[in-house]
């Protein structure tokens, strides 16, 4: 079947399903393998049908092809699938169940065909930061973090890309919640296939599920991060740090400060993969709040002037324990009275305090344990793990978390206690919980916005809201993040990347969030505070891990730096964050062959090169009246 509209010609294969996508410079098809899905975890290929009937149709300004499926073996299966040309010249692909009981996953559209040894061709995934991944990328990619499930860190943005040639696509997903994307690319290429799969929700597919897919020439990342942003201003989804800084000034507090990563108490249960039988006391640690009051005193005499305290650790069992009933504040670290003072202090100093906090993990030790709150799946079951120091914990249901949000705080200002920021852990990290309990019925898209809900309580009490990294649900709710890293930042440095870290993330959103970078030296001598420049961040003058070799920590691997060297090179990036937090990031560009000379140029002409070979870098900086200058 041939539809053409515009300068599309769109054609589907009747016996294979193989789609072509002809414009006049470019040409898309599918692979070969005809889309199928999983049916009682059995697959079933669509062209498995018996009963399969494709026309054309037009739904309002679009031209398409409506294809029906049904017949698979003795099953009332029953779904459709429905291409579009749009009056924009979007082609936009929905599927639309109809009797759909045991689907849980469908893998439609299938992947193009994007197979050619060339450096040229590459795919770009909104994972973390950014990546863009050459077909000759020597290393093997399959595995993505969470399965590749939209709204996690496995993708910041919904979207996908593929450019070869300068010419591509941008894929946008318009029903992120219930899915996926899957990646093949064998080590040294010579293809990379990417795809989405959709997801069931609550044991059916239950609703429609659409991309969008746009086509450009003369094209790189660049073209295609912009694109994405004028879609998202068009949708509403863009609220700038200029916008939420009428609502929560003391945001600006935040631009230029270095962001300072301590704790109090760490105690690991017996029952935690973490625990160490022979060494019980291995990883137990405990630093009272008058300890924390006098390094802010003297970080603040060795010239640090603003300065954000991220304080991990501190509830009654210290950290990721007992939550969520992490109160009264760790009684061995000076309890109500120790963290109160250590608050007035920090306000004395004019520094910013943010508490770390948690209403995701449901602990078992906590004192309101009850797993009558905690996620249930379809069958019943409840999943359960003993990850972390807290020992065997669920997941509390995201529907009950802005009550215990607001009955912890609420707490804490009786006691004297007014933070200014509160990071939210795994909110914007981990993918969106769904929720079978009949008392507490949740889909993931509701979950999002029960997680938003307890961001907007908490900017409603002028607290400024945190998590652990950033994702486009929550970036009208979020000031900041722990971290909006690129991939490679989270793994051992010893590791091989699986691609080259890359800016998407910022070249679409970097004037909404706020974003801290870390400012570590590599033994092998890569210097990270050339990234933090790049990005146009803030700096982490010390960043301490919780556990060991996790989460982006990997002291083994570090050279080691005096406080005054930490401080001297946080001076730098404080600087040039305070000239270009609130700008929109122009462009990013490679200098070179080898990806290791990259240049971003900001909304208000300043431009940032650095060179990853020799650790150097350039700033550029229009002449303006600010005495910060003095610093970069």
């Amino acid at each position: 079947m041939n539809l053409q509209a515009h300068t599309i010609t769109l054609t589907l294969q009747e016996d294979t399903l193989q789609i072509s996508i002809a414009l006049p410079h470019q040409h898309w098809q599918s692979i070969q393998q005809a889309p199928y899905l999983l049916y009682h975890q059995k697959k079933l290929a669509f062209t498995q049908a018996t009963q399969i009937h494709h026309s054309y149709c037009q739904v309002g300004l679009a031209k398409g092809i409506l294809s029906d499926y049904q017949g698979f073996f003795n099953t009332d299966l029953h779904f459709q699938t429905l291409i579009l040309i749009s009056s924009s010249s979007e082609i936009t692909f929905h599927f639309l169940p109809i009797k759909d009981e045991g689907v849980t996953e469908v893998f439609w559209p299938m992947p193009f065909t994007f197979d050619k040894a060339s450096k040229d061709w590459y795919t770009l995934l909104p994972l973390q930061q950014g990546l863009l991944l050459p077909n000759t990328w020597k290393k093997e990619v399959c595995q993505l973090p969470f399965d590749g499930a939209f709204c996690s860190s496995s993708a910041y943005m919904p979207w996908l890309s593929q450019i070869k040639e300068n010419m591509g696509y941008l894929l946008i997903n318009d029903t992120p919640w219930d899915s996926a994307y899957q990646i093949q690319h064998p080590a040294h290429g010579p293809y990379t296939h990417v795809s989405i799969r959709w997801l069931s929700s609550l044991g059916k597919l239950s609703y429609r599920r659409s991309l969008r897919m746009q086509f450009y020439e003369h094209c790189n990342h660049n073209t295609i991060a912009k694109a994405y942003r004028k879609d998202a201003i068009a949708r509403g989804l863009l609220v700038t740090l200029k916008e939420k800084s009428i609502q929560q000034p003391s945001l600006d507090e935040l631009i230029g400060a270095c962001f300072l990563h301590k704790g109090i108490q760490t105690h690991v249960q017996p029952q935690s993969r973490f625990y160490d039988a022979k060494k019980p006391d291995r990883y137990e640690s405990l630093t009272t709040f008058a300890t924390r009051r006098q390094e802010m005193i003297e970080w603040k005499q060795l010239g640090v002037n603003k300065l954000y305290l991220h304080l991990d650790g501190w509830g009654v069992e210290g950290y990721d324990n007992a939550h969520p009933s992490i109160l009264p504040p760790c009684e061995k670290a000076g309890g109500w009275d120790g963290l109160q003072a250590l608050c007035q202090q920090m306000k004395q100093l004019h520094y910013v305090f943010g508490l770390h906090d948690q209403y995701r993990d449901h602990y078992h030790l906590g004192k309101e344990y009850d797993p009558q709150n905690s996620v249930q799946l379809p069958d019943g079951s409840i999943p359960s793990h003993a990850y972390w120091a807290g020992g065997e914990q669920d997941y509390l249901c995201a529907s009950l978390a802005s009550s215990y949000v607001k009955r912890n705080y609420e707490a804490l200002f009786a006691h004297g206690i007014y933070p200014d920021a509160v990071y939210l852990d795994v909110f914007t990290c981990n993918e969106p919980d769904e929720c079978a309990h009949p008392m507490h019925r949740m889909t993931r898209r509701e979950c999002l916005a029960y997680r938003n809900a307890c961001f907007a309580w908490l900017l409603s009490k002028h607290i400024l809201t945190s998590s652990e990294e950033v994702n486009e649900w929550a970036l009208p709710y979020q000031i900041f993040a722990h971290y909006g890293p690129y991939h490679f930042m989270m793994h051992s440095p010893k590791e091989e990347r699986i691609g080259i870290g890359i800016p998407l993330f910022n070249l679409v959103y970097h004037d909404c969030v706020l974003l801290p970078w870390p400012m570590d030296v590599y033994l092998d001598g890569e210097d990270l505070m050339l990234y933090a420049l790049l990005n146009g961040g803030a700096p982490y003058l010390e960043k301490d891990g919780a556990y060991p070799n996790t989460d982006g920590v990997f002291d083994n691997e570090y050279k080691s730096l005096t406080k005054q060297e930490k401080q001297e090179r946080s001076a730098i990036v404080s600087a040039f964050h305070t000239l270009v937090a609130k700008e929109e990031m122009v462009s990013h560009e490679f200098l070179d062959h080898d990806y290791k000379c990259q240049k971003t140029r900001f909304a208000n002409g300043c431009e940032v090169t650095i060179d990853l070979r020799n650790n150097s870098y350039t700033l550029s900086v229009p002449a303006m009246d600010d005495a910060n200058l003095s610093n970069i």
